[in-house]
């Protein structure tokens, strides 16, 4: 049976209806395009009179009688001033127009997409933060996440910047691997590629992941501010430290947070390991230490990866020796325990004479040691004495002597290293990439954040002693003749090096710098003191000085 047709009218209403609805709505615009600075004033009247209510509501009643006289007293010579009435209008539109204007609306919640990922959070974290026993589980599948997240954060493109958790009072949150599954877990929801800081407070029951700040990664060498005997790692965060140094960040002069490593007699960490991947920046933290190291006394060198990375040192004053082969590595390090016992007992016996230490023993002694790991393995296939053998003395009583020990070597040789390593070289450093096992093996606690699978160059953790995990970046400090580097660094780098003994003079760049006077800086007086002297052989003059020391 065929369908008969509709009527026209029927088949056509709809379109009419929706022609007549478009042609409502275009005209209310219009309309409103028309009328909006009046509904601008009209709104901005509105709200001045809300606004005189409230204030009138809250005047005590004592003082609105002198409050409705001088209403009157402005309302009269306003009256009777020229043009009074006409100006006082305009001010009032003026006012009512400013105020009704309209305003960006503040975000006062999550958008949807947010919501979905605090969401998506809250049911990762169910597992972990509830038990079947609990009668009012504050995580539950289903529940409501504003009562787990008290705050929350994120950047313009939708990622988490901060959340603050709150978790019930049973967790198990003193336990390093409860907390690491729930920190591992928050990373991987909340993004990977970025590093993430967690705050445990455990007496509130309360956790808080932000996304750190980037370290600066221009700051170059240069005469840090420092007392003697301090030496700067690199920087930090800027509330990790209750320090701060001024220094050059490119053009500009800025208040950095400097990770400030102690030595000398009262120091508790002496000494320090460092150790990173190829490329890290652990020949940075050498060479950078170096330059500090030669403001207040004298450096050996041992470079045992044989690249020479540091051969800008060679014949500088204050530099006794830079050895790469293993002779000569021997060599020194063998000089280096004699002097240290040579201060040892020249110290004691100006104790018990009741006489000042010398200035020769005195001024400190820095033993710089890059990749020994390499000359021990060509001594073991030689036979010969591992160098870190001959670290013992100076590692066990360098402190009291003013000996210092710095090593620096990859992941790949810290099997090799020495117990008495191990032992006295209580400053570790961790750069580069590395896991969060490998970074609690060498510090000996687990980093607050999460390390970064790419970092730059000299970017990693520091630790003193039993002190917290500091994220540090080391100073931009590259060999000088590396032409691959850049210029400003390897200019900065030039400026901090020392007169080789015969030179001109350079022209100081910072003839005022306050870091001279903080950290003492050398005269002729303190190098003619130096038992041992610096000329093309430094080898040779420390086998002399050996001789010397065994006959007196």
């Amino acid at each position: 049976m065929a369908r008969r047709p509709l009527p026209r009218i029927l088949s056509s209403g709809s379109a009419s209806i929706t022609r007549s609805r478009e042609i409502a709505r275009t005209a209310a615009d219009s309309a409103t395009d028309v009328l909006h600075p009046l509904i601008t004033i009209l709104r901005g009247l509105r709200l001045l009179a809300v606004s005189g209510r409230q204030k009138w509501v809250a005047t005590p009643k004592e003082r609105r009688g002198p409050k409705l006289f001088l209403a009157a007293a402005c309302v009269l010579a306003v009256a009777l001033v020229p043009y009074g009435p006409i100006l006082a209008l305009i001010t009032v539109m003026g006012a009512a127009a400013w105020k009704g204007r309209e305003r960006t609306p503040v975000k006062t919640g999550p958008d949807e997409a947010e919501s979905i990922r605090l969401r998506a959070l809250y049911e990762a974290l169910v597992p972990y933060f509830s038990v079947p026993d609990d009668p009012d589980p504050l995580f539950a599948h289903g529940g409501d996440w504003e009562k787990a997240f008290d705050g929350y954060a994120f950047d313009g493109d939708g990622r988490l910047t901060r959340l603050q958790v709150s978790y019930p009072a049973y967790f198990t949150d003193g336990e390093a691997a409860a907390r690491s599954r729930i920190e591992q877990l928050l990373h991987t929801k909340s993004g990977r590629g970025r590093e993430y800081h967690f705050a445990w407070d455990e007496e509130a029951n309360r956790l808080v992941m932000t996304v750190p700040a980037p370290l600066s990664t221009s700051i170059a060498a240069q005469r840090f501010v420092t007392a003697p005997g301090e030496t700067v790692l690199g920087f930090t965060d800027p509330d990790a430290v209750r320090r701060t140094v001024p220094v050059r960040d490119g053009d500009t002069t800025v208040d950095a947070s400097p990770v400030v490593w102690r030595t000398g007699n009262r120091s508790t960490e002496p000494h320090l390991l460092a150790v990173g991947q190829p490329g890290s920046g652990t020949t940075t933290l050498v060479r950078s230490i170096a330059l500090q190291a030669l403001q207040q006394g004298d450096v050996l060198v041992i470079d045992g990866s044989g690249t020479g990375e540091h051969g800008a040192l060679t014949g500088l004053t204050g530099v006794l020796a830079v050895e790469s082969g293993l002779g000569g590595a021997l060599a020194t390090l063998e000089w280096a325990a004699h002097e240290t016992e040579r201060r040892l007992i020249f110290t004691n016996r100006a104790r018990q004479g009741g006489h000042p230490v010398p200035e020769d023993v005195k001024r400190p002694l820095w033993i710089l040691l890059d990749r020994p790991g390499v000359l021990g393995h060509l001594a073991a296939a030689d036979g010969r004495t591992d160098p870190l053998e001959l670290l013992q003395v100076p590692l066990r009583h360098g402190r009291p002597a003013g000996v210092t020990v710095v090593l620096a070597d990859q992941f790949d040789a810290l099997d090799g290293l020495t117990e008495t390593v191990r032992t006295h070289t209580r400053a570790r450093v961790v750069l580069g990439p590395a896991s969060r096992e490998q970074i609690t093996a060498v510090l000996g606690a687990e980093p607050n954040t999460t390390p970064p699978p790419e970092v730059p160059a000299g970017r990693g953790y520091a630790r003193l002693g039993t002190g917290p995990v500091l994220r540090l970046q080391v100073p931009a400090t590259p060999d000088p003749y590396d032409e691959a580097a850049s210029e400003a660094h390897r200019q900065a780098v030039l400026d901090v090096l020392p007169e080789r003994p015969g030179a001109a003079a350079r022209p100081s760049a910072e003839p005022d710098a306050p870091a001279d006077d903080a950290s003492g800086s050398r005269d002729d007086e303190d190098t003619a003191q130096v038992p041992v002297a610096v000329e093309a052989a430094p080898t040779g003059q420390l086998a002399k000085a050996q001789a010397a020391i065994a006959e007196g």
